[in-house]
């Protein structure tokens, strides 16, 4: 037989669309062409398949030989075609059977010697294959990974020569499991770890129970740092569909998947000199950026006005959608970004604005122009903002009062107000659409009176009207109460206050 088939998988954005790989075997002076819209990984891919079939004893046929990766239009790269232009190169020319390969996916980047190196995104790849019904064929050190993917069967082979001894019914290799190492959650860092700043605890627990974003207000050294670092401590755990989706994006990463982190919240800190396509991410081969890499965690920003204006403004949609599209010209590719915002900055540009021992030396002007910094429509984004003000110095040398674990204490509360959440409408508090809110966060005469109020007074847009009424319901839940009331309210609108006076 001189055509042979096999199936593999491509990467597009967190996608892995199918791929057919089809070879045809030709008389006429040996070549070997490779149609598809291929990159230069691809192309190279004939030189490492020639290496590995005649290093493993095989015959490369002498043979005008044509390899097309369908569908033409999506573009390929990397050496993940490997593995199948090889079986595929195999088959047709008759040296392995073809009667299974339908049943089999394959990818795996071939050395010279025949054995099989592991891939960037085999998680996608794994999913794509157990939705197919097909058995998804990968290098060993891939298998683990691959095997995360429940009911997905996965064959893991170190070399080219078991992979043909298994297809030719010799040798068979076995369905991998997901095999758990051992390895622990790391520790987070812990809230009694911090002295004072019970107002700032109190709002990283409404933030952490509502998936709500929260913008920190201080001068150095009030523990703004601490506080969002221990964030990821407080959070609710991940469901398997959340640990399956971060581990899926960090599989496409630069930095590959880390089985370390599985289950745990991803906490990004980028520095405020990256890009913007750092933050959301790009590239001729779109990668995901920062947002994505926080996706179902948190991403801190700290000296939050010390980042580009036009970096920052890149935030607005992602913050609204939980995703984020990156077009370029020859493809397009969209990544998850629900992420929760964490951010910190200083009143002044010095730092030490309202310091009663008077440090501060800045003028009116200089204040003015660091605060623009920030877009009223970014801020309105901004679900809450607080106050983190210097502790006492009597305050940071005493013991602490109590030895009991702050964050478990915490953790279970937010839980706790994160199931009833779910039990309500599916989702957490921060992501309700205006019907949800109708629904859910119906208000007395006293609290809507209240919130009508503050809205004339402080002159809130729309759109912080209704995160004030999530932040309410998120009061409510973690008191366990179904009511809304003026208290509830009352505490919302104390986090919108601040917005004002920095805008």
């Amino acid at each position: 037989m001189s055509l042979a088939t096999l199936y593999s998988r491509a990467q597009a954005g967190i996608n892995a669309p199918l791929v057919t790989v089809e070879v045809h075997l030709a008389n006429g002076l040996p070549a070997l062409s490779i149609v598809g819209l291929p990159e230069t990984a691809v192309k190279e891919s004939k030189d490492r398949v020639r290496g590995a079939l005649i290093n493993s004893q095989f015959e490369f046929p002498a043979r005008r030989i044509t390899i097309n990766l369908a569908p033409a239009d999506l573009p390929k790269d990397g050496g993940r075609y490997d593995l199948a232009i090889a079986l595929g190169i195999l088959a047709a020319s008759g040296q392995i059977p073809v009667q299974q390969l339908g049943d089999y996916e394959f990818v795996g980047e071939l050395a010279l010697s025949g054995e099989l190196r592991p891939i960037r995104g085999v998680l996608p790849v794994s999913m794509a294959a157990r939705a197919s019904g097909r058995t998804l064929l990968v290098p060993i050190d891939n298998s683990n990974e691959a095997a995360l993917v429940e009911e997905a069967t996965v064959l893991g082979a170190r070399h080219l020569l078991d992979v043909c001894g298994h297809l030719h019914g010799n040798n068979r290799l076995r369905p991998h499991a997901y095999i758990n190492d051992g390895a622990t959650q790391c520790g987070y860092p812990n809230l009694s770890d911090i002295r004072g700043q019970h107002h700032a605890k109190r709002a990283l627990e409404i933030s952490a129970a509502g998936g709500h974003s929260l913008l920190m207000i201080g001068p150095p050294g009030t523990g703004k740092s601490m506080l969002a670092s221990r964030l990821p401590g407080i959070l609710p755990r991940m469901s398997k569909e959340e640990a399956l989706e971060s581990a899926a994006i960090n599989s496409i990463s630069h930095n590959g998947f880390v089985p370390e982190t599985l289950n745990q919240r991803p906490f990004r800190t980028p520095h405020h000199t990256a890009s913007g396509v750092a933050l959301v991410g790009g590239g001729s081969q779109p990668r995901p950026g920062e947002i994505s890499l926080s996706h179902n965690g948190v991403m801190f920003l700290d000296e939050l006005p010390e980042f580009d204006r036009r970096v920052l403004e890149v935030l607005r949609e992602p913050l609204e959608s939980g995703r984020i599209t990156i077009s370029r010209a020859a493809r397009q590719a969209e990544f998850p970004a629900r992420f929760q915002l964490i951010a910190a900055m200083n009143p002044c540009p010095c730092g030490y604005l309202g310091d009663k021992n008077g440090r501060c030396q800045c003028s009116h002007e200089q204040i003015r122009r660091y605060r623009s910094r920030l877009s009223g429509p970014l801020l309105d984004r901004i679900d809450m903002h607080i106050e983190v003000p210097a502790v006492p110095f009597d305050e940071l040398k005493s013991a602490p009062e109590r030895t009991e674990d702050l964050s478990k204490m915490a953790r279970e509360r937010v839980q706790a107000a994160r199931d009833c959440q779910l039990a309500r409408c599916g989702k957490a508090n921060h992501a309700m659409g205006i019907r949800e809110i109708e629904a859910s966060c119906q208000l007395t005469t006293e609290s809507a009176r209240l919130l009508e109020q503050a809205s004339q007074q402080l002159g809130l847009s729309a759109r912080v009207y209704h995160r004030i009424l999530k932040v309410a319901r998120t009061i409510a839940d973690l008191a366990a109460v179904e009511a809304i009331t003026t208290q509830h309210i009352s505490e919302a609108i104390s986090y919108r206050r601040l917005d004002r006076r920095i805008s």
